[in-house]
């Protein structure tokens, strides 16, 4: 598959048939309404609300199908072992290093300190309640709760982390059945077109959805909190650039490709995100993006999903800024080891709370409780106001650091085809991800009118997945 040239099937479209450059659009409309009707731009925010939920009805069963597929057509249950090893192995330092970099910014620029603001306990009391709820049954209730109460259960409740394990004891369970077991990975490989296709028709409300987020953020906080907050939100922002563009860079590098066209290359899922504050409204479309960019579709269905709840790398810079932060604006002086005992505590903490509406900020209180004597906890209080602009970068960053970790387990595993890789990171027009929907879509229907699938089921080893079809040329925006 290596050294296969990539080419285009089709004129290039023009940039107002791109999905970003109308999502570009969507923001900046959004903006102008937000500072121009505030308070109808306040009551905007079901618009994305919307969007969002259209795309999550889809996200449990894609991802189940994916890595039931993925998985099983491994066809070795040792090398399926060793790909989630090394997948939380990669996860477990990058979260580290994201907690460590947060912890040395603030201490550096110290963005609390001499601020003054009077804490407002009411404000904090919901999010205070939601914490305690989050962190009552501590390591022995988050491990229960990766079992879901019923196998449907998982999917009604879209808990992506329990999805995720059901769909592994099916993946072993099918690798053990033979011929049948082929026959329902054909049927979920089928199963995974069909919702490729949803989600192809739910993409064309995605500049509405960013609309209706941008016009609310900017409405209902604009006035209010920007300017007292705004070093905090800076010093937030920074961190975050600089953990994707040095410490990812570094690690891209070390692969072989440029973390700058890697962003670039996902510029439409990021704007995406930007209107809608929420990385999984992209999902389905970044696991089509990276196989079609060169990593094998095993891979890719095992690493985005578990990625998702357990590599939220800018969750967890968010984590440690904004409790030192919260210490040096009420007057509390952290010591080193407490810090330090505060980053170990997030490391496991950032994974509990997957799955929790507004995890960043409810996992931040749920920190703050257990060192409730050297921060006080109301002071979530402060950053409550702010918190949807930090959402952005924490979605933003999060979503960057899943495809680049994508791809390092890729090259770990012998599963990625880098010049495949560094040619659509060259021309990014390459890969349309609309075409690829729509072509998953076709391949859909015709499994469904022949009564044939894949042999395998396995990405480039025989599935029928954009990285299965990667020896031919990807089709062109």
């Amino acid at each position: 598959m290596g050294g296969t040239p990539v080419g285009a099937t089709g004129p290039r479209r023009r940039f107002y048939r791109h999905l970003y450059f109308w999502v570009l659009v969507a923001i900046a409309l959004g903006v102008l309404v937000g500072i121009g009707f505030p308070r109808q731009a306040a009551q905007m925010k079901w618009l994305a609300d919307l969007f969002v939920n259209l795309v999550k009805i889809v996200i449990a069963p894609t991802i189940f199908c994916t890595v039931v597929v993925g998985i099983a057509g491994l066809g070795n249950l040792a090398r399926a072992g060793g790909l989630a090893l090394r997948t939380i192995g990669y996860f477990t330092v990058m979260t580290t290093l994201a907690l460590a970099i947060g912890l040395v910014v603030v201490n550096v620029l110290r963005p609390g300190e001499g601020l003054g603001i009077a804490v407002n306990e009411k404000a904090a009391a919901e999010t205070i309640k939601k914490a305690g709820e989050a962190e009552a049954g501590g390591i022995t209730g988050f491990v229960l709760s990766l079992v879901p109460k019923s196998f449907l259960g998982a999917f009604t409740d879209n808990q992506l982390i329990q999805v995720l394990v059901l769909a592994v004891l099916v993946a072993v369970a099918v690798s053990g059945m033979g011929e049948r077991g082929r026959r329902v990975v054909e049927a979920l490989d089928t199963t995974a077109k069909v919702m490729f296709g949803v989600i192809k028709v739910v993409m064309y409300a995605a500049p509405v959805g960013a609309f209706g987020g941008m016009a609310f953020t900017v409405g209902k906080y604009g006035n209010e909190v920007l300017t007292k907050l705004a070093y905090l939100m800076g010093a937030f922002y920074l961190t975050c650039l600089i953990f994707v563009f040095v410490v990812l860079g570094v690690v891209c590098r070390l692969v072989g490709f440029s973390v700058v066209r890697f962003v670039r290359f996902l510029k439409d899922e990021l704007l995406i995100v930007l209107g809608t504050s929420s990385s999984e409204s992209v999902l389905p479309r970044v696991l089509v993006k990276l196989e079609a960019a060169g990593a094998q579709k095993s891979v890719v269905g095992l690493t985005i999903p578990t990625g998702y709840s357990f590599n939220l790398d800018g969750t967890c810079i968010y984590l440690t800024m904004g409790a030192i932060f919260i210490a040096q604006a009420t007057g509390h002086e952290v010591g080193l080891g407490t810090q330090l005992g505060l980053l170990l505590f997030m490391l496991l903490s950032s994974k509990g709370a997957a799955g929790v509406t507004g995890a960043g900020l409810v996992t931040l209180a749920a920190s703050l409780q257990a060192f409730g004597d050297t921060i006080p906890v109301v002071g979530i209080a402060l950053i409550i106001g702010i918190d949807r602009f930090m959402s952005e970068a924490r979605a933003l960053t999060n979503l960057v650091g899943n495809g680049v970790a994508t791809m390092v387990v890729a090259r770990w595993q012998g599963a990625l085809d880098l010049d495949r890789l560094r040619a659509v990171l060259e021309r990014p027009e390459l890969v349309d991800v609309d075409a690829l929907l729509k072509a998953e879509e076709r391949a859909g229907r015709a499994d469904q009118e022949s009564g044939t699938g894949p042999e395998g089921g396995s990405g480039s080893e025989g599935g029928s997945g954009p990285a299965g079809r990667a020896a031919e040329p990807v089709p062109a925006r």
